[in-house]
């Protein structure tokens, strides 16, 4: 039986990840990690390990004991951090990595790296400056943590940009709907496919959404210029807003995103195949995007009789309700 190591199973990604691998009905030891022992994911893993968090000194080395006492042949991250430290340490870790080159994610990791790295190649992407830096040139901005927190700590017009630091970074704000495009690029490094969902969120999170192909042409152009310039890897996201002018993208994740749950009932199950490519050594299946929407619920897991201090994994008695 061939083994699959998840990180962050306590988030929406992660769950989400654990549930299109259990419905691939596979011969698959699931395991997951969280910085917590109990999360929402324990239910859907095999076994659940605690790790500290991804910019931890001991986090590469607590994931590498776990490939090896696990024997695990592939890691999935979660997080917009494990991608990348998972990946700059790729030769430290005896199993495949799910994940863009180090290069790659560490300037998607930041928001201001992304767009000067973006203008220097002449993409397009939200003007972006930093608070130190700043000087009025748009009638809105948004102010964001430069690296990715799960839309925390985001500020929409603040009356003084410049009082935060440089680890914020101030972007035009773009007016439009909001678009969420994950694209899928094999270990080949050709465009598998690709699938762009309107969206509305709640605290940060996708909670309806319907797929579009109105843009198709233009985001497809963007993307395979960004693929001209960047090795990307695997399932990665693009979010964007339509303007007057145009999509113009905002941030660029290089890990599987939260909608993944949602994409593989609308044609495109991209954590399928990164199990295709990266555990089965097999060419992915293509593509069947059809239209379609999704609206996000909440369930809760319920453990009759146990203390939260008991819960382990899939094994304990629970029921969904």
């Amino acid at each position: 039986m061939k083994s699959v190591l998840v990180t962050g199973v306590g988030g929406i990604v992660g769950q989400g990840i654990l549930r299109n691998i259990r419905s691939l009905n596979q011969e698959v030891a699931l395991h997951g990690t969280d910085v917590r022992q109990v999360s929402a994911g324990n239910h859907l893993c095999d076994s659940v390990h605690v790790l500290p968090y991804a910019y931890d000194p001991g986090y590469v080395p607590a994931v590498a004991n776990l490939v090896r006492v696990l024997a695990v042949d592939l890691v999935i991250p979660s997080t917009d951090y494990e991608a990348y430290f998972l990946a700059r340490h790729a030769s430290e870790i005896d199993a495949a990595v799910a994940a863009s080159p180090a290069e790659v994610s560490a300037i998607c990791l930041d928001k201001y790296k992304t767009h000067e790295a973006f203008q220097q190649r002449g993409l397009r992407f939200a003007d972006s400056m930093l608070p130190s830096a700043y000087h009025p040139r748009h009638p809105r901005v948004i102010v964001k943590p430069r690296e990715g927190r799960g839309s925390r700590d985001i500020h929409v017009d603040p009356v003084n940009p410049q009082a935060f630091d440089d680890t914020f970074v101030i972007q035009q704000y773009l007016e439009g709907p909001e678009l969420t495009t994950t694209f899928y690029v094999t270990r080949s490094g050709r465009l598998h496919g690709a699938i762009t969902m309107e969206r509305e969120l709640e605290a940060g999170s996708t909670s309806r959404c319907e797929v579009t192909t109105t843009h198709d042409r233009e985001i497809h152009t963007l993307i395979d210029r960004m693929l001209e310039h960047f090795p990307f890897r695997g399932s990665c996201n693009l979010q964007s807003r339509v303007t007057a002018t145009g999509v113009v993208p905002f941030e660029v994740n290089c890990r599987i995103s939260g909608t993944n749950s949602i994409r593989s009932q609308l044609g495109f199950p991209d954590v399928a195949y990164t199990i295709d490519e990266y555990l089965n050594d097999r060419e992915p299946a293509m593509p069947r995007v059809n239209g379609g929407c999704a609206i996000r619920v909440t369930h809760d897991v319920v453990y009759p009789e146990l203390r939260l201090d008991q819960i382990r994994d899939r094994h304990d008695d629970f029921r969904i309700f």
